[in-house]
Formats: structure tokens, C-alpha cells, sequence
């Protein structure tokens, strides 16, 4: 069995600003800390139920988060960026199941702590079809292209919430923190979000069998509202971009991979365009 795992860092525990999560932030150090020790418990979990090789996706930020000493050296980890497939680089490689540890709630999200989806200055509110969709459903869709099916979630209450809302119950969710309000949370110690990761990572494993890849029938609707008009101006640059008022745009695909890129094209034009 092969384990694939996109680690995110808003939804590690004892994480509530951004603060912590930036390379300049004061706090920042320690937060690689609290995140490295978050998937090495969920590496830990599935090798106990299991898998014989896990890949590890530095998925937040600059994707160079983590402390490499640190990591569990069972494990082989893609860092950096530019990637083609951003948060899910790698998961085409041929995996039984895969796990979103750290993840945080959707942009526009209430009580979701440091909600946003894929670029925060940039992105209001990202649908698929009318419905709101966010990095876990959007992951989700590319890892379900190469048949592989998420079974772990981790993040707060919220994140677990969607993830159950969009991928079904059969999904294994661990919650480790509730929000107050965006920047402020109700967390368990980090000690004890390893010791739930751990454990919900081998039971999500054990029960794989019941899992499906996440394949809603296409064609997919992307629609993407920008903060202000300047941003959707450059986004619509990109070519076969209908714009559809102001601060939206849309793109119909039937392929997951392109839903991605567009998305990572809209947010890259847009960011020039931002003051």
C-alpha cells in the first residue's frame, strides 16, 4: 500500500494567525515544528496499518516548510514551487490513498481559521458547479483523476465539516482545533493532535476498501470571485476566460488537471495586478 500526503500548515494545531504561517512571521519556526510533527504522526499511523512507502507535498506557502531532520525518514518529500499540480504534486504516481493533514477551511468560510482557498489575497470565493468548493475538494477532484481516494482530513472543526459535506462521511476527518473567529481557536495540545493523527490515519487505512475516488461527473463549472475588478481584469487574460461581472470569472473543462492550472494561471495574473 502507497500513502500520498498534501500537508497544509492554517490547520495544524495551535496555529490561529497568520503570524505563524508566513516565513517573516515571529512564529513561524515554531510553527514548522507543530506541522513537521503533525504528518509524521500520520506517516507513523500508516505505516502501523500498513503502507510500505509514503510521499510527502509541502504544500503551504513557499512549499519549504518543513524541518527535513525531522521528517520521518521512511517517508520522500517534494518541496518548492512552482508545481504543475501545486498541493497534489506527485499524486498521479500510482497511490492507494491519500491524506490532507493541516488543511483549513474554504475561502469565505465562518469559524474557519484562516480560511481561504489557494490565494487568499486574491480569491473571495471559489465554485464548481454553483457549489462552493474549496483546496480539499479541489485536491480532491485531481487525486480522484489518477484513481486515488482521500481518506484522511485533518484540520479544525470546519475543515473536518466540509470535508464530510463534499467528500462524504466515509471520509476519516480529525478535528484538532475549533474556531472562535478567524484569528483565535479552541486547540488541543500539539502532542495530543499527533496522538489522534496517528490514530486516524491507520483506522482511515483500514477501512480503504470502503472509499472511492472522488469523481463528480464533468463537465466542471470553475467560477472564481476576485476581491476587486483589477484582479479579475488580469485574470481574464488567460485565454477561453468568460468573464462574468466585475470580480468574476469562469472556465467550463471536463479535465481535473486543467480546473487546477487555470486556477493557478488566474491567481498568478491576478497577483500582479494586486496593490
Amino acid at each position: 500500500m502507497r500513502v500520498y500526503i498534501s500537508a497544509d500548515m492554517e490547520g495544524v494545531a495551535g496555529i490561529v494567525h497568520v503570524d505563524q504561517t508566513r516565513r517573516t512571521g515571529r512564529d513561524y519556526e515554531r510553527a514548522r515544528v507543530w506541522m513537521t510533527r503533525e504528518v509524521n504522526a500520520a506517516v507513523r499511523g500508516a505505516f502501523e496499518a500498513g503502507a510500505r512507502a509514503v510521499l510527502v507535498n509541502d504544500s503551504h506557502g513557499d512549499m519549504r516548510n518543513f524541518i527535513l531532520e525531522e521528517l520521518d525518514p521512511r517517508v520522500e518529500l517534494i518541496s518548492g514551487d512552482l508545481k504543475p499540480l501545486s498541493m497534489v504534486q506527485g499524486v498521479d504516481g500510482g497511490f492507494d490513498a491519500a491524506f490532507f493533514v493541516g488543511y483549513h477551511a474554504g475561502a469565505s468560510s465562518h469559524q474557519g481559521i484562516l480560511d481561504h482557498t489557494y490565494y487568499g489575497k486574491i480569491v473571495h470565493a471559489v465554485t464548481v458547479g454553483g457549489r462552493p468548493w474549496n483546496e480539499t475538494a479541489l485536491n480532491a477532484l485531481v487525486a480522484g483523476a489518477h484513481g486515488v481516494p482521500v481518506a484522511l482530513v485533518t484540520g479544525d472543526e470546519t475543515t473536518c465539516a466540509q470535508a464530510r459535506e463534499i467528500l462524504g462521511t466515509e471520509v476519516t476527518v480529525v478535528p484538532v482545533k475549533a474556531a472562535v473567529t478567524r484569528f483565535a481557536a479552541r486547540s488541543v495540545h500539539p502532542e495530543e493532535a499527533c496522538r489522534r493523527i496517528q490514530h486516524g490515519a491507520g483506522a482511515a487505512l483500514r477501512q480503504l476498501s470502503r472509499l472511492r475516488p472522488f469523481r463528480p461527473d464533468p463537465p466542471y463549472d470553475l467560477e472564481v470571485a476576485f476581491h476587486n475588478a483589477a484582479l479579475a481584469d488580469a485574470a481574464a487574460l488567460l485565454p477561453d476566460t468568460r468573464r462574468v461581472d466585475a470580480v468574476r470569472c469562469a472556465y467550463r473543462t471536463s479535465d481535473p488537471t486543467t480546473l487546477l492550472r487555470v486556477l493557478q494561471c488566474w491567481t498568478i495574473l491576478a497577483a500582479s495586478a494586486a496593490v
